[in-house]
This record gives structure tokens, C-alpha cells and sequence, in this order.
């Protein structure tokens, strides 16, 4: 009797099976593009830990679908969320794993990521290395903006090693590619960061320093985002006045008054360094309405030992001006300041001694501001 049933060896059997095959594949496929890209959005949002739920499962699958190139694609974001999210050495280990052949050395967003762990561990050197190469593969790309995130990762490397010459010509390159890309903003931060280190090297002239400042003063007038037009005015200030350049300072913590003006932190950085610039600049009647702002806000603000150096201001400026009454007051509360914050302020309380009884007329150390961090590049995902 005849059946209905295919043989085994039925040529239909093994179409069906391929079809279910490539069917199971396709869905694995769209599971794993679907977990990527919920990953890809949680690490955008800053939700790292979420990031590695979703990009583990996309690992996980992606082992079933047995693609190695798909498995790598995996390994390299999970190893990135992982860098995110503060696990250094996990996420080293899963992007060396992406790519352990010579091929790593050709594709730059690994490097990059590479370049991060690194940079997480603590490894200077070694981060640099990668993030050198990652420069050099974007920019044979015609990639100006990734060639400037990885040259201002180097220059921030550099930094930390004190490598001062090396991170200024990073910097310096970065603000380069990110000029090429039009990306104003970065350039700004990058020749700030430049301007920064040339004054820590001894192998950089004034002139040379003062160009870099000027360039990025330029840039910085073009910037669109308030804070950190604010910020690099302040960052760029502070710079001229640590080379004894008063005037250009005074210019740049003025421009910076508009930007900063609601946000009372940096607001108050602003008015401190206006109040002890004109100081500087002999300038002691208009020091006086910004030393008093500036204590008031930083009182405000609960930053006590920062009030202390606004009331030494105020004093230097009042003994200047032959107001003894109301600098001896001034440097009180200075004084009290000082004793009040610990400490971390000693040095401060013997400079407000040393100032009330010699009649000094020196201002304060500009308040130090690194400004924002620049790039903000974080690592690199694949899609």
C-alpha cells in the first residue's frame, strides 16, 4: 500500500530543513540587530548597564547563529559597553577577542576602544600607542573628526604623564582635523587644551603660547553652546593670566560674564578671577563691586574656603585705596575663612597675615579651571 510519508532521503525533506534553517538564521539575525541597536541606544542615553544586558544576549545569539563575523561585531560592543560602564580590563578582554589578528591594527574604531581601555586602566602608554594608530587609520579615511577625538585622547594622556610637549602637539593636531571636519567647538576646546600645556613645557615661547590663546579665542567667539563658549573664555583667561597677560585676561573673564550669568558656579569663577585681575592691574575701585559679588555668591554656594580668598581680595584692594577700617574687616573674615575650611586652606591664612601687615597688593592665584573635558567621544559601537 502506498504512503503518504516522504522517505527519509526525500530530496522535499532536506529543501524543508535548509528552509527552516535559513528562516531560523534570518530571525537570530533580526534578534541580534535588534538587541544591538537597543544596546547602541541605552549606552547614547547613559544607561551603561542596561547596554550590557541587552549586547550579552546579542553575544549569546550570535553564538548560535555561528557566524564568526557576526560573533566579532558582537565581542567589539560588548567589550565597548563594558569599557562604558567601567570594566576596564572585562571590556580589554572582549575587544581583543573581536579582532586577535593582524587585522586589529587596520581598523581604527577597535583601536580607539583599545585606546580607551587603556586609558581606563590606567596604562598611558599603551593607550597612546593605539590611540596614535586610530588617528592615523581615521585620517587615511578622510575622517577629520574621529583623527581629532583620538588626538585629543592622546594629548589628554600625555597630560597625565606630564608629557607636556607631546600633549601640546596633540592638541594641537586635534584642533587641526576637528577645523578640517568644521567642528568649531571641539577646535576651541582642543587649542585651549593646547594653550594649557604649552605653559607647563619649557619649549614653547610666550609668543608661540599667546598665538595658540588668540587662536582659540577666535574659534571660541564662534562657538554656539553658552556654557561652553563660558567656559573656555574662563579656561582661556586663566591661561593669559598665568602668563602675567592682566589685560587679555580681563578681556576674556569679561566675555565671559554674559555666558555664565545663570549658572552661578562658574558665574562666580568669573566675578573671583574679574576681581583679582583688576587687582593685578592696579585697577582697585571696580575690583571692588566684583570681590564683593563673588564672596557673596560663593557664600551662597557654601564655598567657604573660596569666599575666604574673595575677602583677601577685597582687603588687598580696601588697604590699597587707604580704606584701613574696612580692609582690616575684610581680612577677618578672611581669616576666619581660612581657619574655618581647614587645612587644605593653611597656606591661605599665612598669604592674608603676610598681606594685611606687609600691605601687599598682589591678587590671588587665578581660580583654576579645566573647562569642559572636550570631545566627549566615549568608545566606539559597531552597528
Amino acid at each position: 500500500m502506498a504512503s503518504d510519508s516522504c522517505p527519509s532521503g526525500d530530496p522535499r525533506v532536506k529543501v524543508r530543513r535548509r528552509s527552516q534553517d535559513r528562516k531560523k538564521k534570518k530571525v537570530q539575525a533580526e534578534d541580534i540587530q535588534g538587541l544591538t541597536s537597543a544596546g547602541h541606544t541605552a549606552l547614547q542615553e547613559g544607561r551603561p548597564q542596561e547596554a550590557l544586558r541587552y549586547l550579552s544576549h546579542a553575544l549569546e545569539v550570535a553564538g548560535q547563529l555561528q557566524d564568526s563575523r557576526v560573533i566579532r561585531a558582537c565581542s567589539f560592543n560588548l567589550g565597548a559597553a563594558h569599557v562604558e560602564a567601567g570594566h576596564a580590563q572585562k571590556g580589554l578582554d572582549f575587544l581583543r577577542r573581536a579582532e586577535p589578528g593582524p587585522k586589529a591594527d587596520r581598523l581604527p574604531d577597535l583601536q580607539f576602544n583599545l585606546g580607551q581601555a587603556h586609558n581606563a586602566l590606567g596604562q598611558d602608554q599603551e593607550a597612546v600607542v593605539h590611540f596614535l594608530q586610530a588617528a592615523q587609520l581615521y585620517r587615511s579615511q578622510g575622517d577629520g573628526g574621529s583623527e581629532g577625538h583620538a588626538c585629543l585622547e592622546m594629548g589628554h594622556c600625555h597630560r597625565r604623564t606630564q608629557d607636556w610637549a607631546p600633549a601640546a602637539q596633540a592638541f594641537l593636531r586635534a584642533a587641526e582635523s576637528f577645523q578640517l571636519a568644521s567642528m568649531l567647538d571641539s577646535a576651541a576646546l582642543a587649542l585651549k587644551g593646547a594653550g594649557s600645556v604649552m605653559i607647563q613645557s619649557e619649549q614653547f615661547s610666550h609668543d608661540d603660547i599667546i598665538s595658540i590663546l588668540n587662536d582659540c579665542l577666535s574659534e571660541t567667539d564662534r562657538v554656539t553652546d553658552a556654557q561652553i563658549q563660558g567656559e573656555l573664555y574662563l579656561s582661556v583667561g586663566v591661561s593669559f593670566c598665568q602668563l602675567g597677560r592682566f589685560p587679555e585676561a580681563l578681556g576674556c573673564f569679561q566675555a565671559a560674564l554674559g555666558p555664565m550669568a545663570e549658572r552661578p558656579p562658574l558665574l562666580a569663577k568669573v566675578l573671583h578671577n574679574l576681581g583679582a585681575t583688576l587687582n593685578a592691574l592696579g585697577r582697585f575701585t571696580p575690583a571692588l563691586q566684583y570681590h564683593r559679588l563673588a564672596a557673596a555668591l560663593y557664600g551662597s554656594l557654601g564655598c567657604r574656603g573660596d569666599q575666604a580668598w574673595c575677602f583677601r581680595n577685597l582687603a588687598l584692594a580696601f588697604s590699597r585705596l587707604g580704606k584701613e577700617e574696612e580692609a582690616a574687616e575684610s581680612f577677618v573674615h578672611a581669616l576666619q575663612g581660612f581657619r574655618d575650611t581647614g587645612p587644605a586652606h593653611q597656606c591661605g591664612s599665612h598669604v592674608v597675615i603676610m598681606g594685611f601687615y606687609g600691605r601687599v597688593t598682589c591678587a590671588s592665584p587665578p581660580v583654576p579651571h579645566r573647562g569642559p573635558a572636550g570631545g566627549g567621544s566615549g568608545v566606539r559601537v559597531a552597528s
